[in-house]
């Protein structure tokens, strides 16, 4: 049986499609068969993920919004069931790096950017997802990273980490409390992957340099591949947690990082 046949005629709801890991996954749903809600915080953003896909001859539509939002992202919901009727799928993918700084140079409203941006974004993308999934079940996939869950070396980012990490145990919280309306709920852990997350990161160089630790690794720090990941291979792994290939996994983190996190 081809399990990923199983994605034909779903819907799903992307955050942050317009690149990266979201467009790379958007893309990748759409040629399984999944039409595709790209939300990103401007329609333009969305634009060329929109157009390779129906340029594939999928079905896409681009939905602006501020994922930390409440009011925005429960429209978001609300057009998907509007133009497609129900919803299979959830990928809240959107997110920054933020400030990087010492704890005490960081300042508290760029704390609560950062946490905002990812965590609280997380937790209203589900909870706007679960009245549109309970009644015939589904897939949430949420992005968080290496950092906060098996790396701390990355000096400065301890508000990107504190998110990534609550993003992990808040998944376990949801994978349990949704399980009765059959909706599974994981969370992948990408390493070094080729996005343009850099653009929204800040780093106070100066300050940092007070508190950074060397951390060397023998021949580079990509043991199974030698270079980052690829977004396109982060959208395999979210294609199978969409699929039923992967029906009996929930409360999951998994890492793609090529055991960059390992070492």
């Amino acid at each position: 049986m081809d399990h990923y046949s199983s994605l034909k005629d779903k819907v799903a709801l992307v955050t942050g499609a317009g690149s990266g890991m979201g467009k790379a996954s958007a893309i990748q749903l759409a040629k399984q068969g999944v039409k595709v809600c790209l939300v990103d915080l401007k329609k333009d953003h969305g634009k060329e993920t929109k157009e390779e896909i129906e340029s594939n001859g999928g079905e896409a539509i681009i939905i602006e919004a501020d994922v930390s939002n409440p009011q925005e992202l429960e429209h978001a919901f609300e057009k998907v069931i509007e133009r497609f009727s129900k919803l299979d799928i959830v990928f809240a993918n959107a997110g920054i790096n933020g400030t990087m700084a010492p704890i005490e140079d960081l300042k508290p409203e760029e704390w609560d950017e950062t946490l905002s941006t990812n965590l609280k974004s997380t937790f209203l993308t589900v909870k706007y997802a679960i009245p549109h999934l309970k009644h015939d079940g589904g897939s949430i996939v949420l992005t968080s990273s290496i950092n906060g869950s098996r790396v701390f070396s990355n000096f400065g980012m301890s508000a990107y980490s504190s998110s990534k990490a609550a993003q992990v145990a808040f998944s376990k919280m949801a994978a349990l409390e949704l399980a009765n309306y059959r909706i599974r709920v994981n969370v992948i852990c990408p390493g070094a992957i080729e996005t343009n997350i850099g653009e929204n990161t800040h780093p106070k160089k100066e300050q940092l340099q007070k508190i950074e630790i060397p951390v060397k690794y023998p021949e580079g720090n990509q043991p199974l591949e030698h270079q980052p990941g690829t977004p396109e291979q982060v959208a395999d792994l979210v294609s199978f947690l969409a699929s039923d290939a992967s029906s009996h996994i929930t409360g999951t983190e998994l890492f793609i990082d090529g055991a960059e996190s390992l070492l």
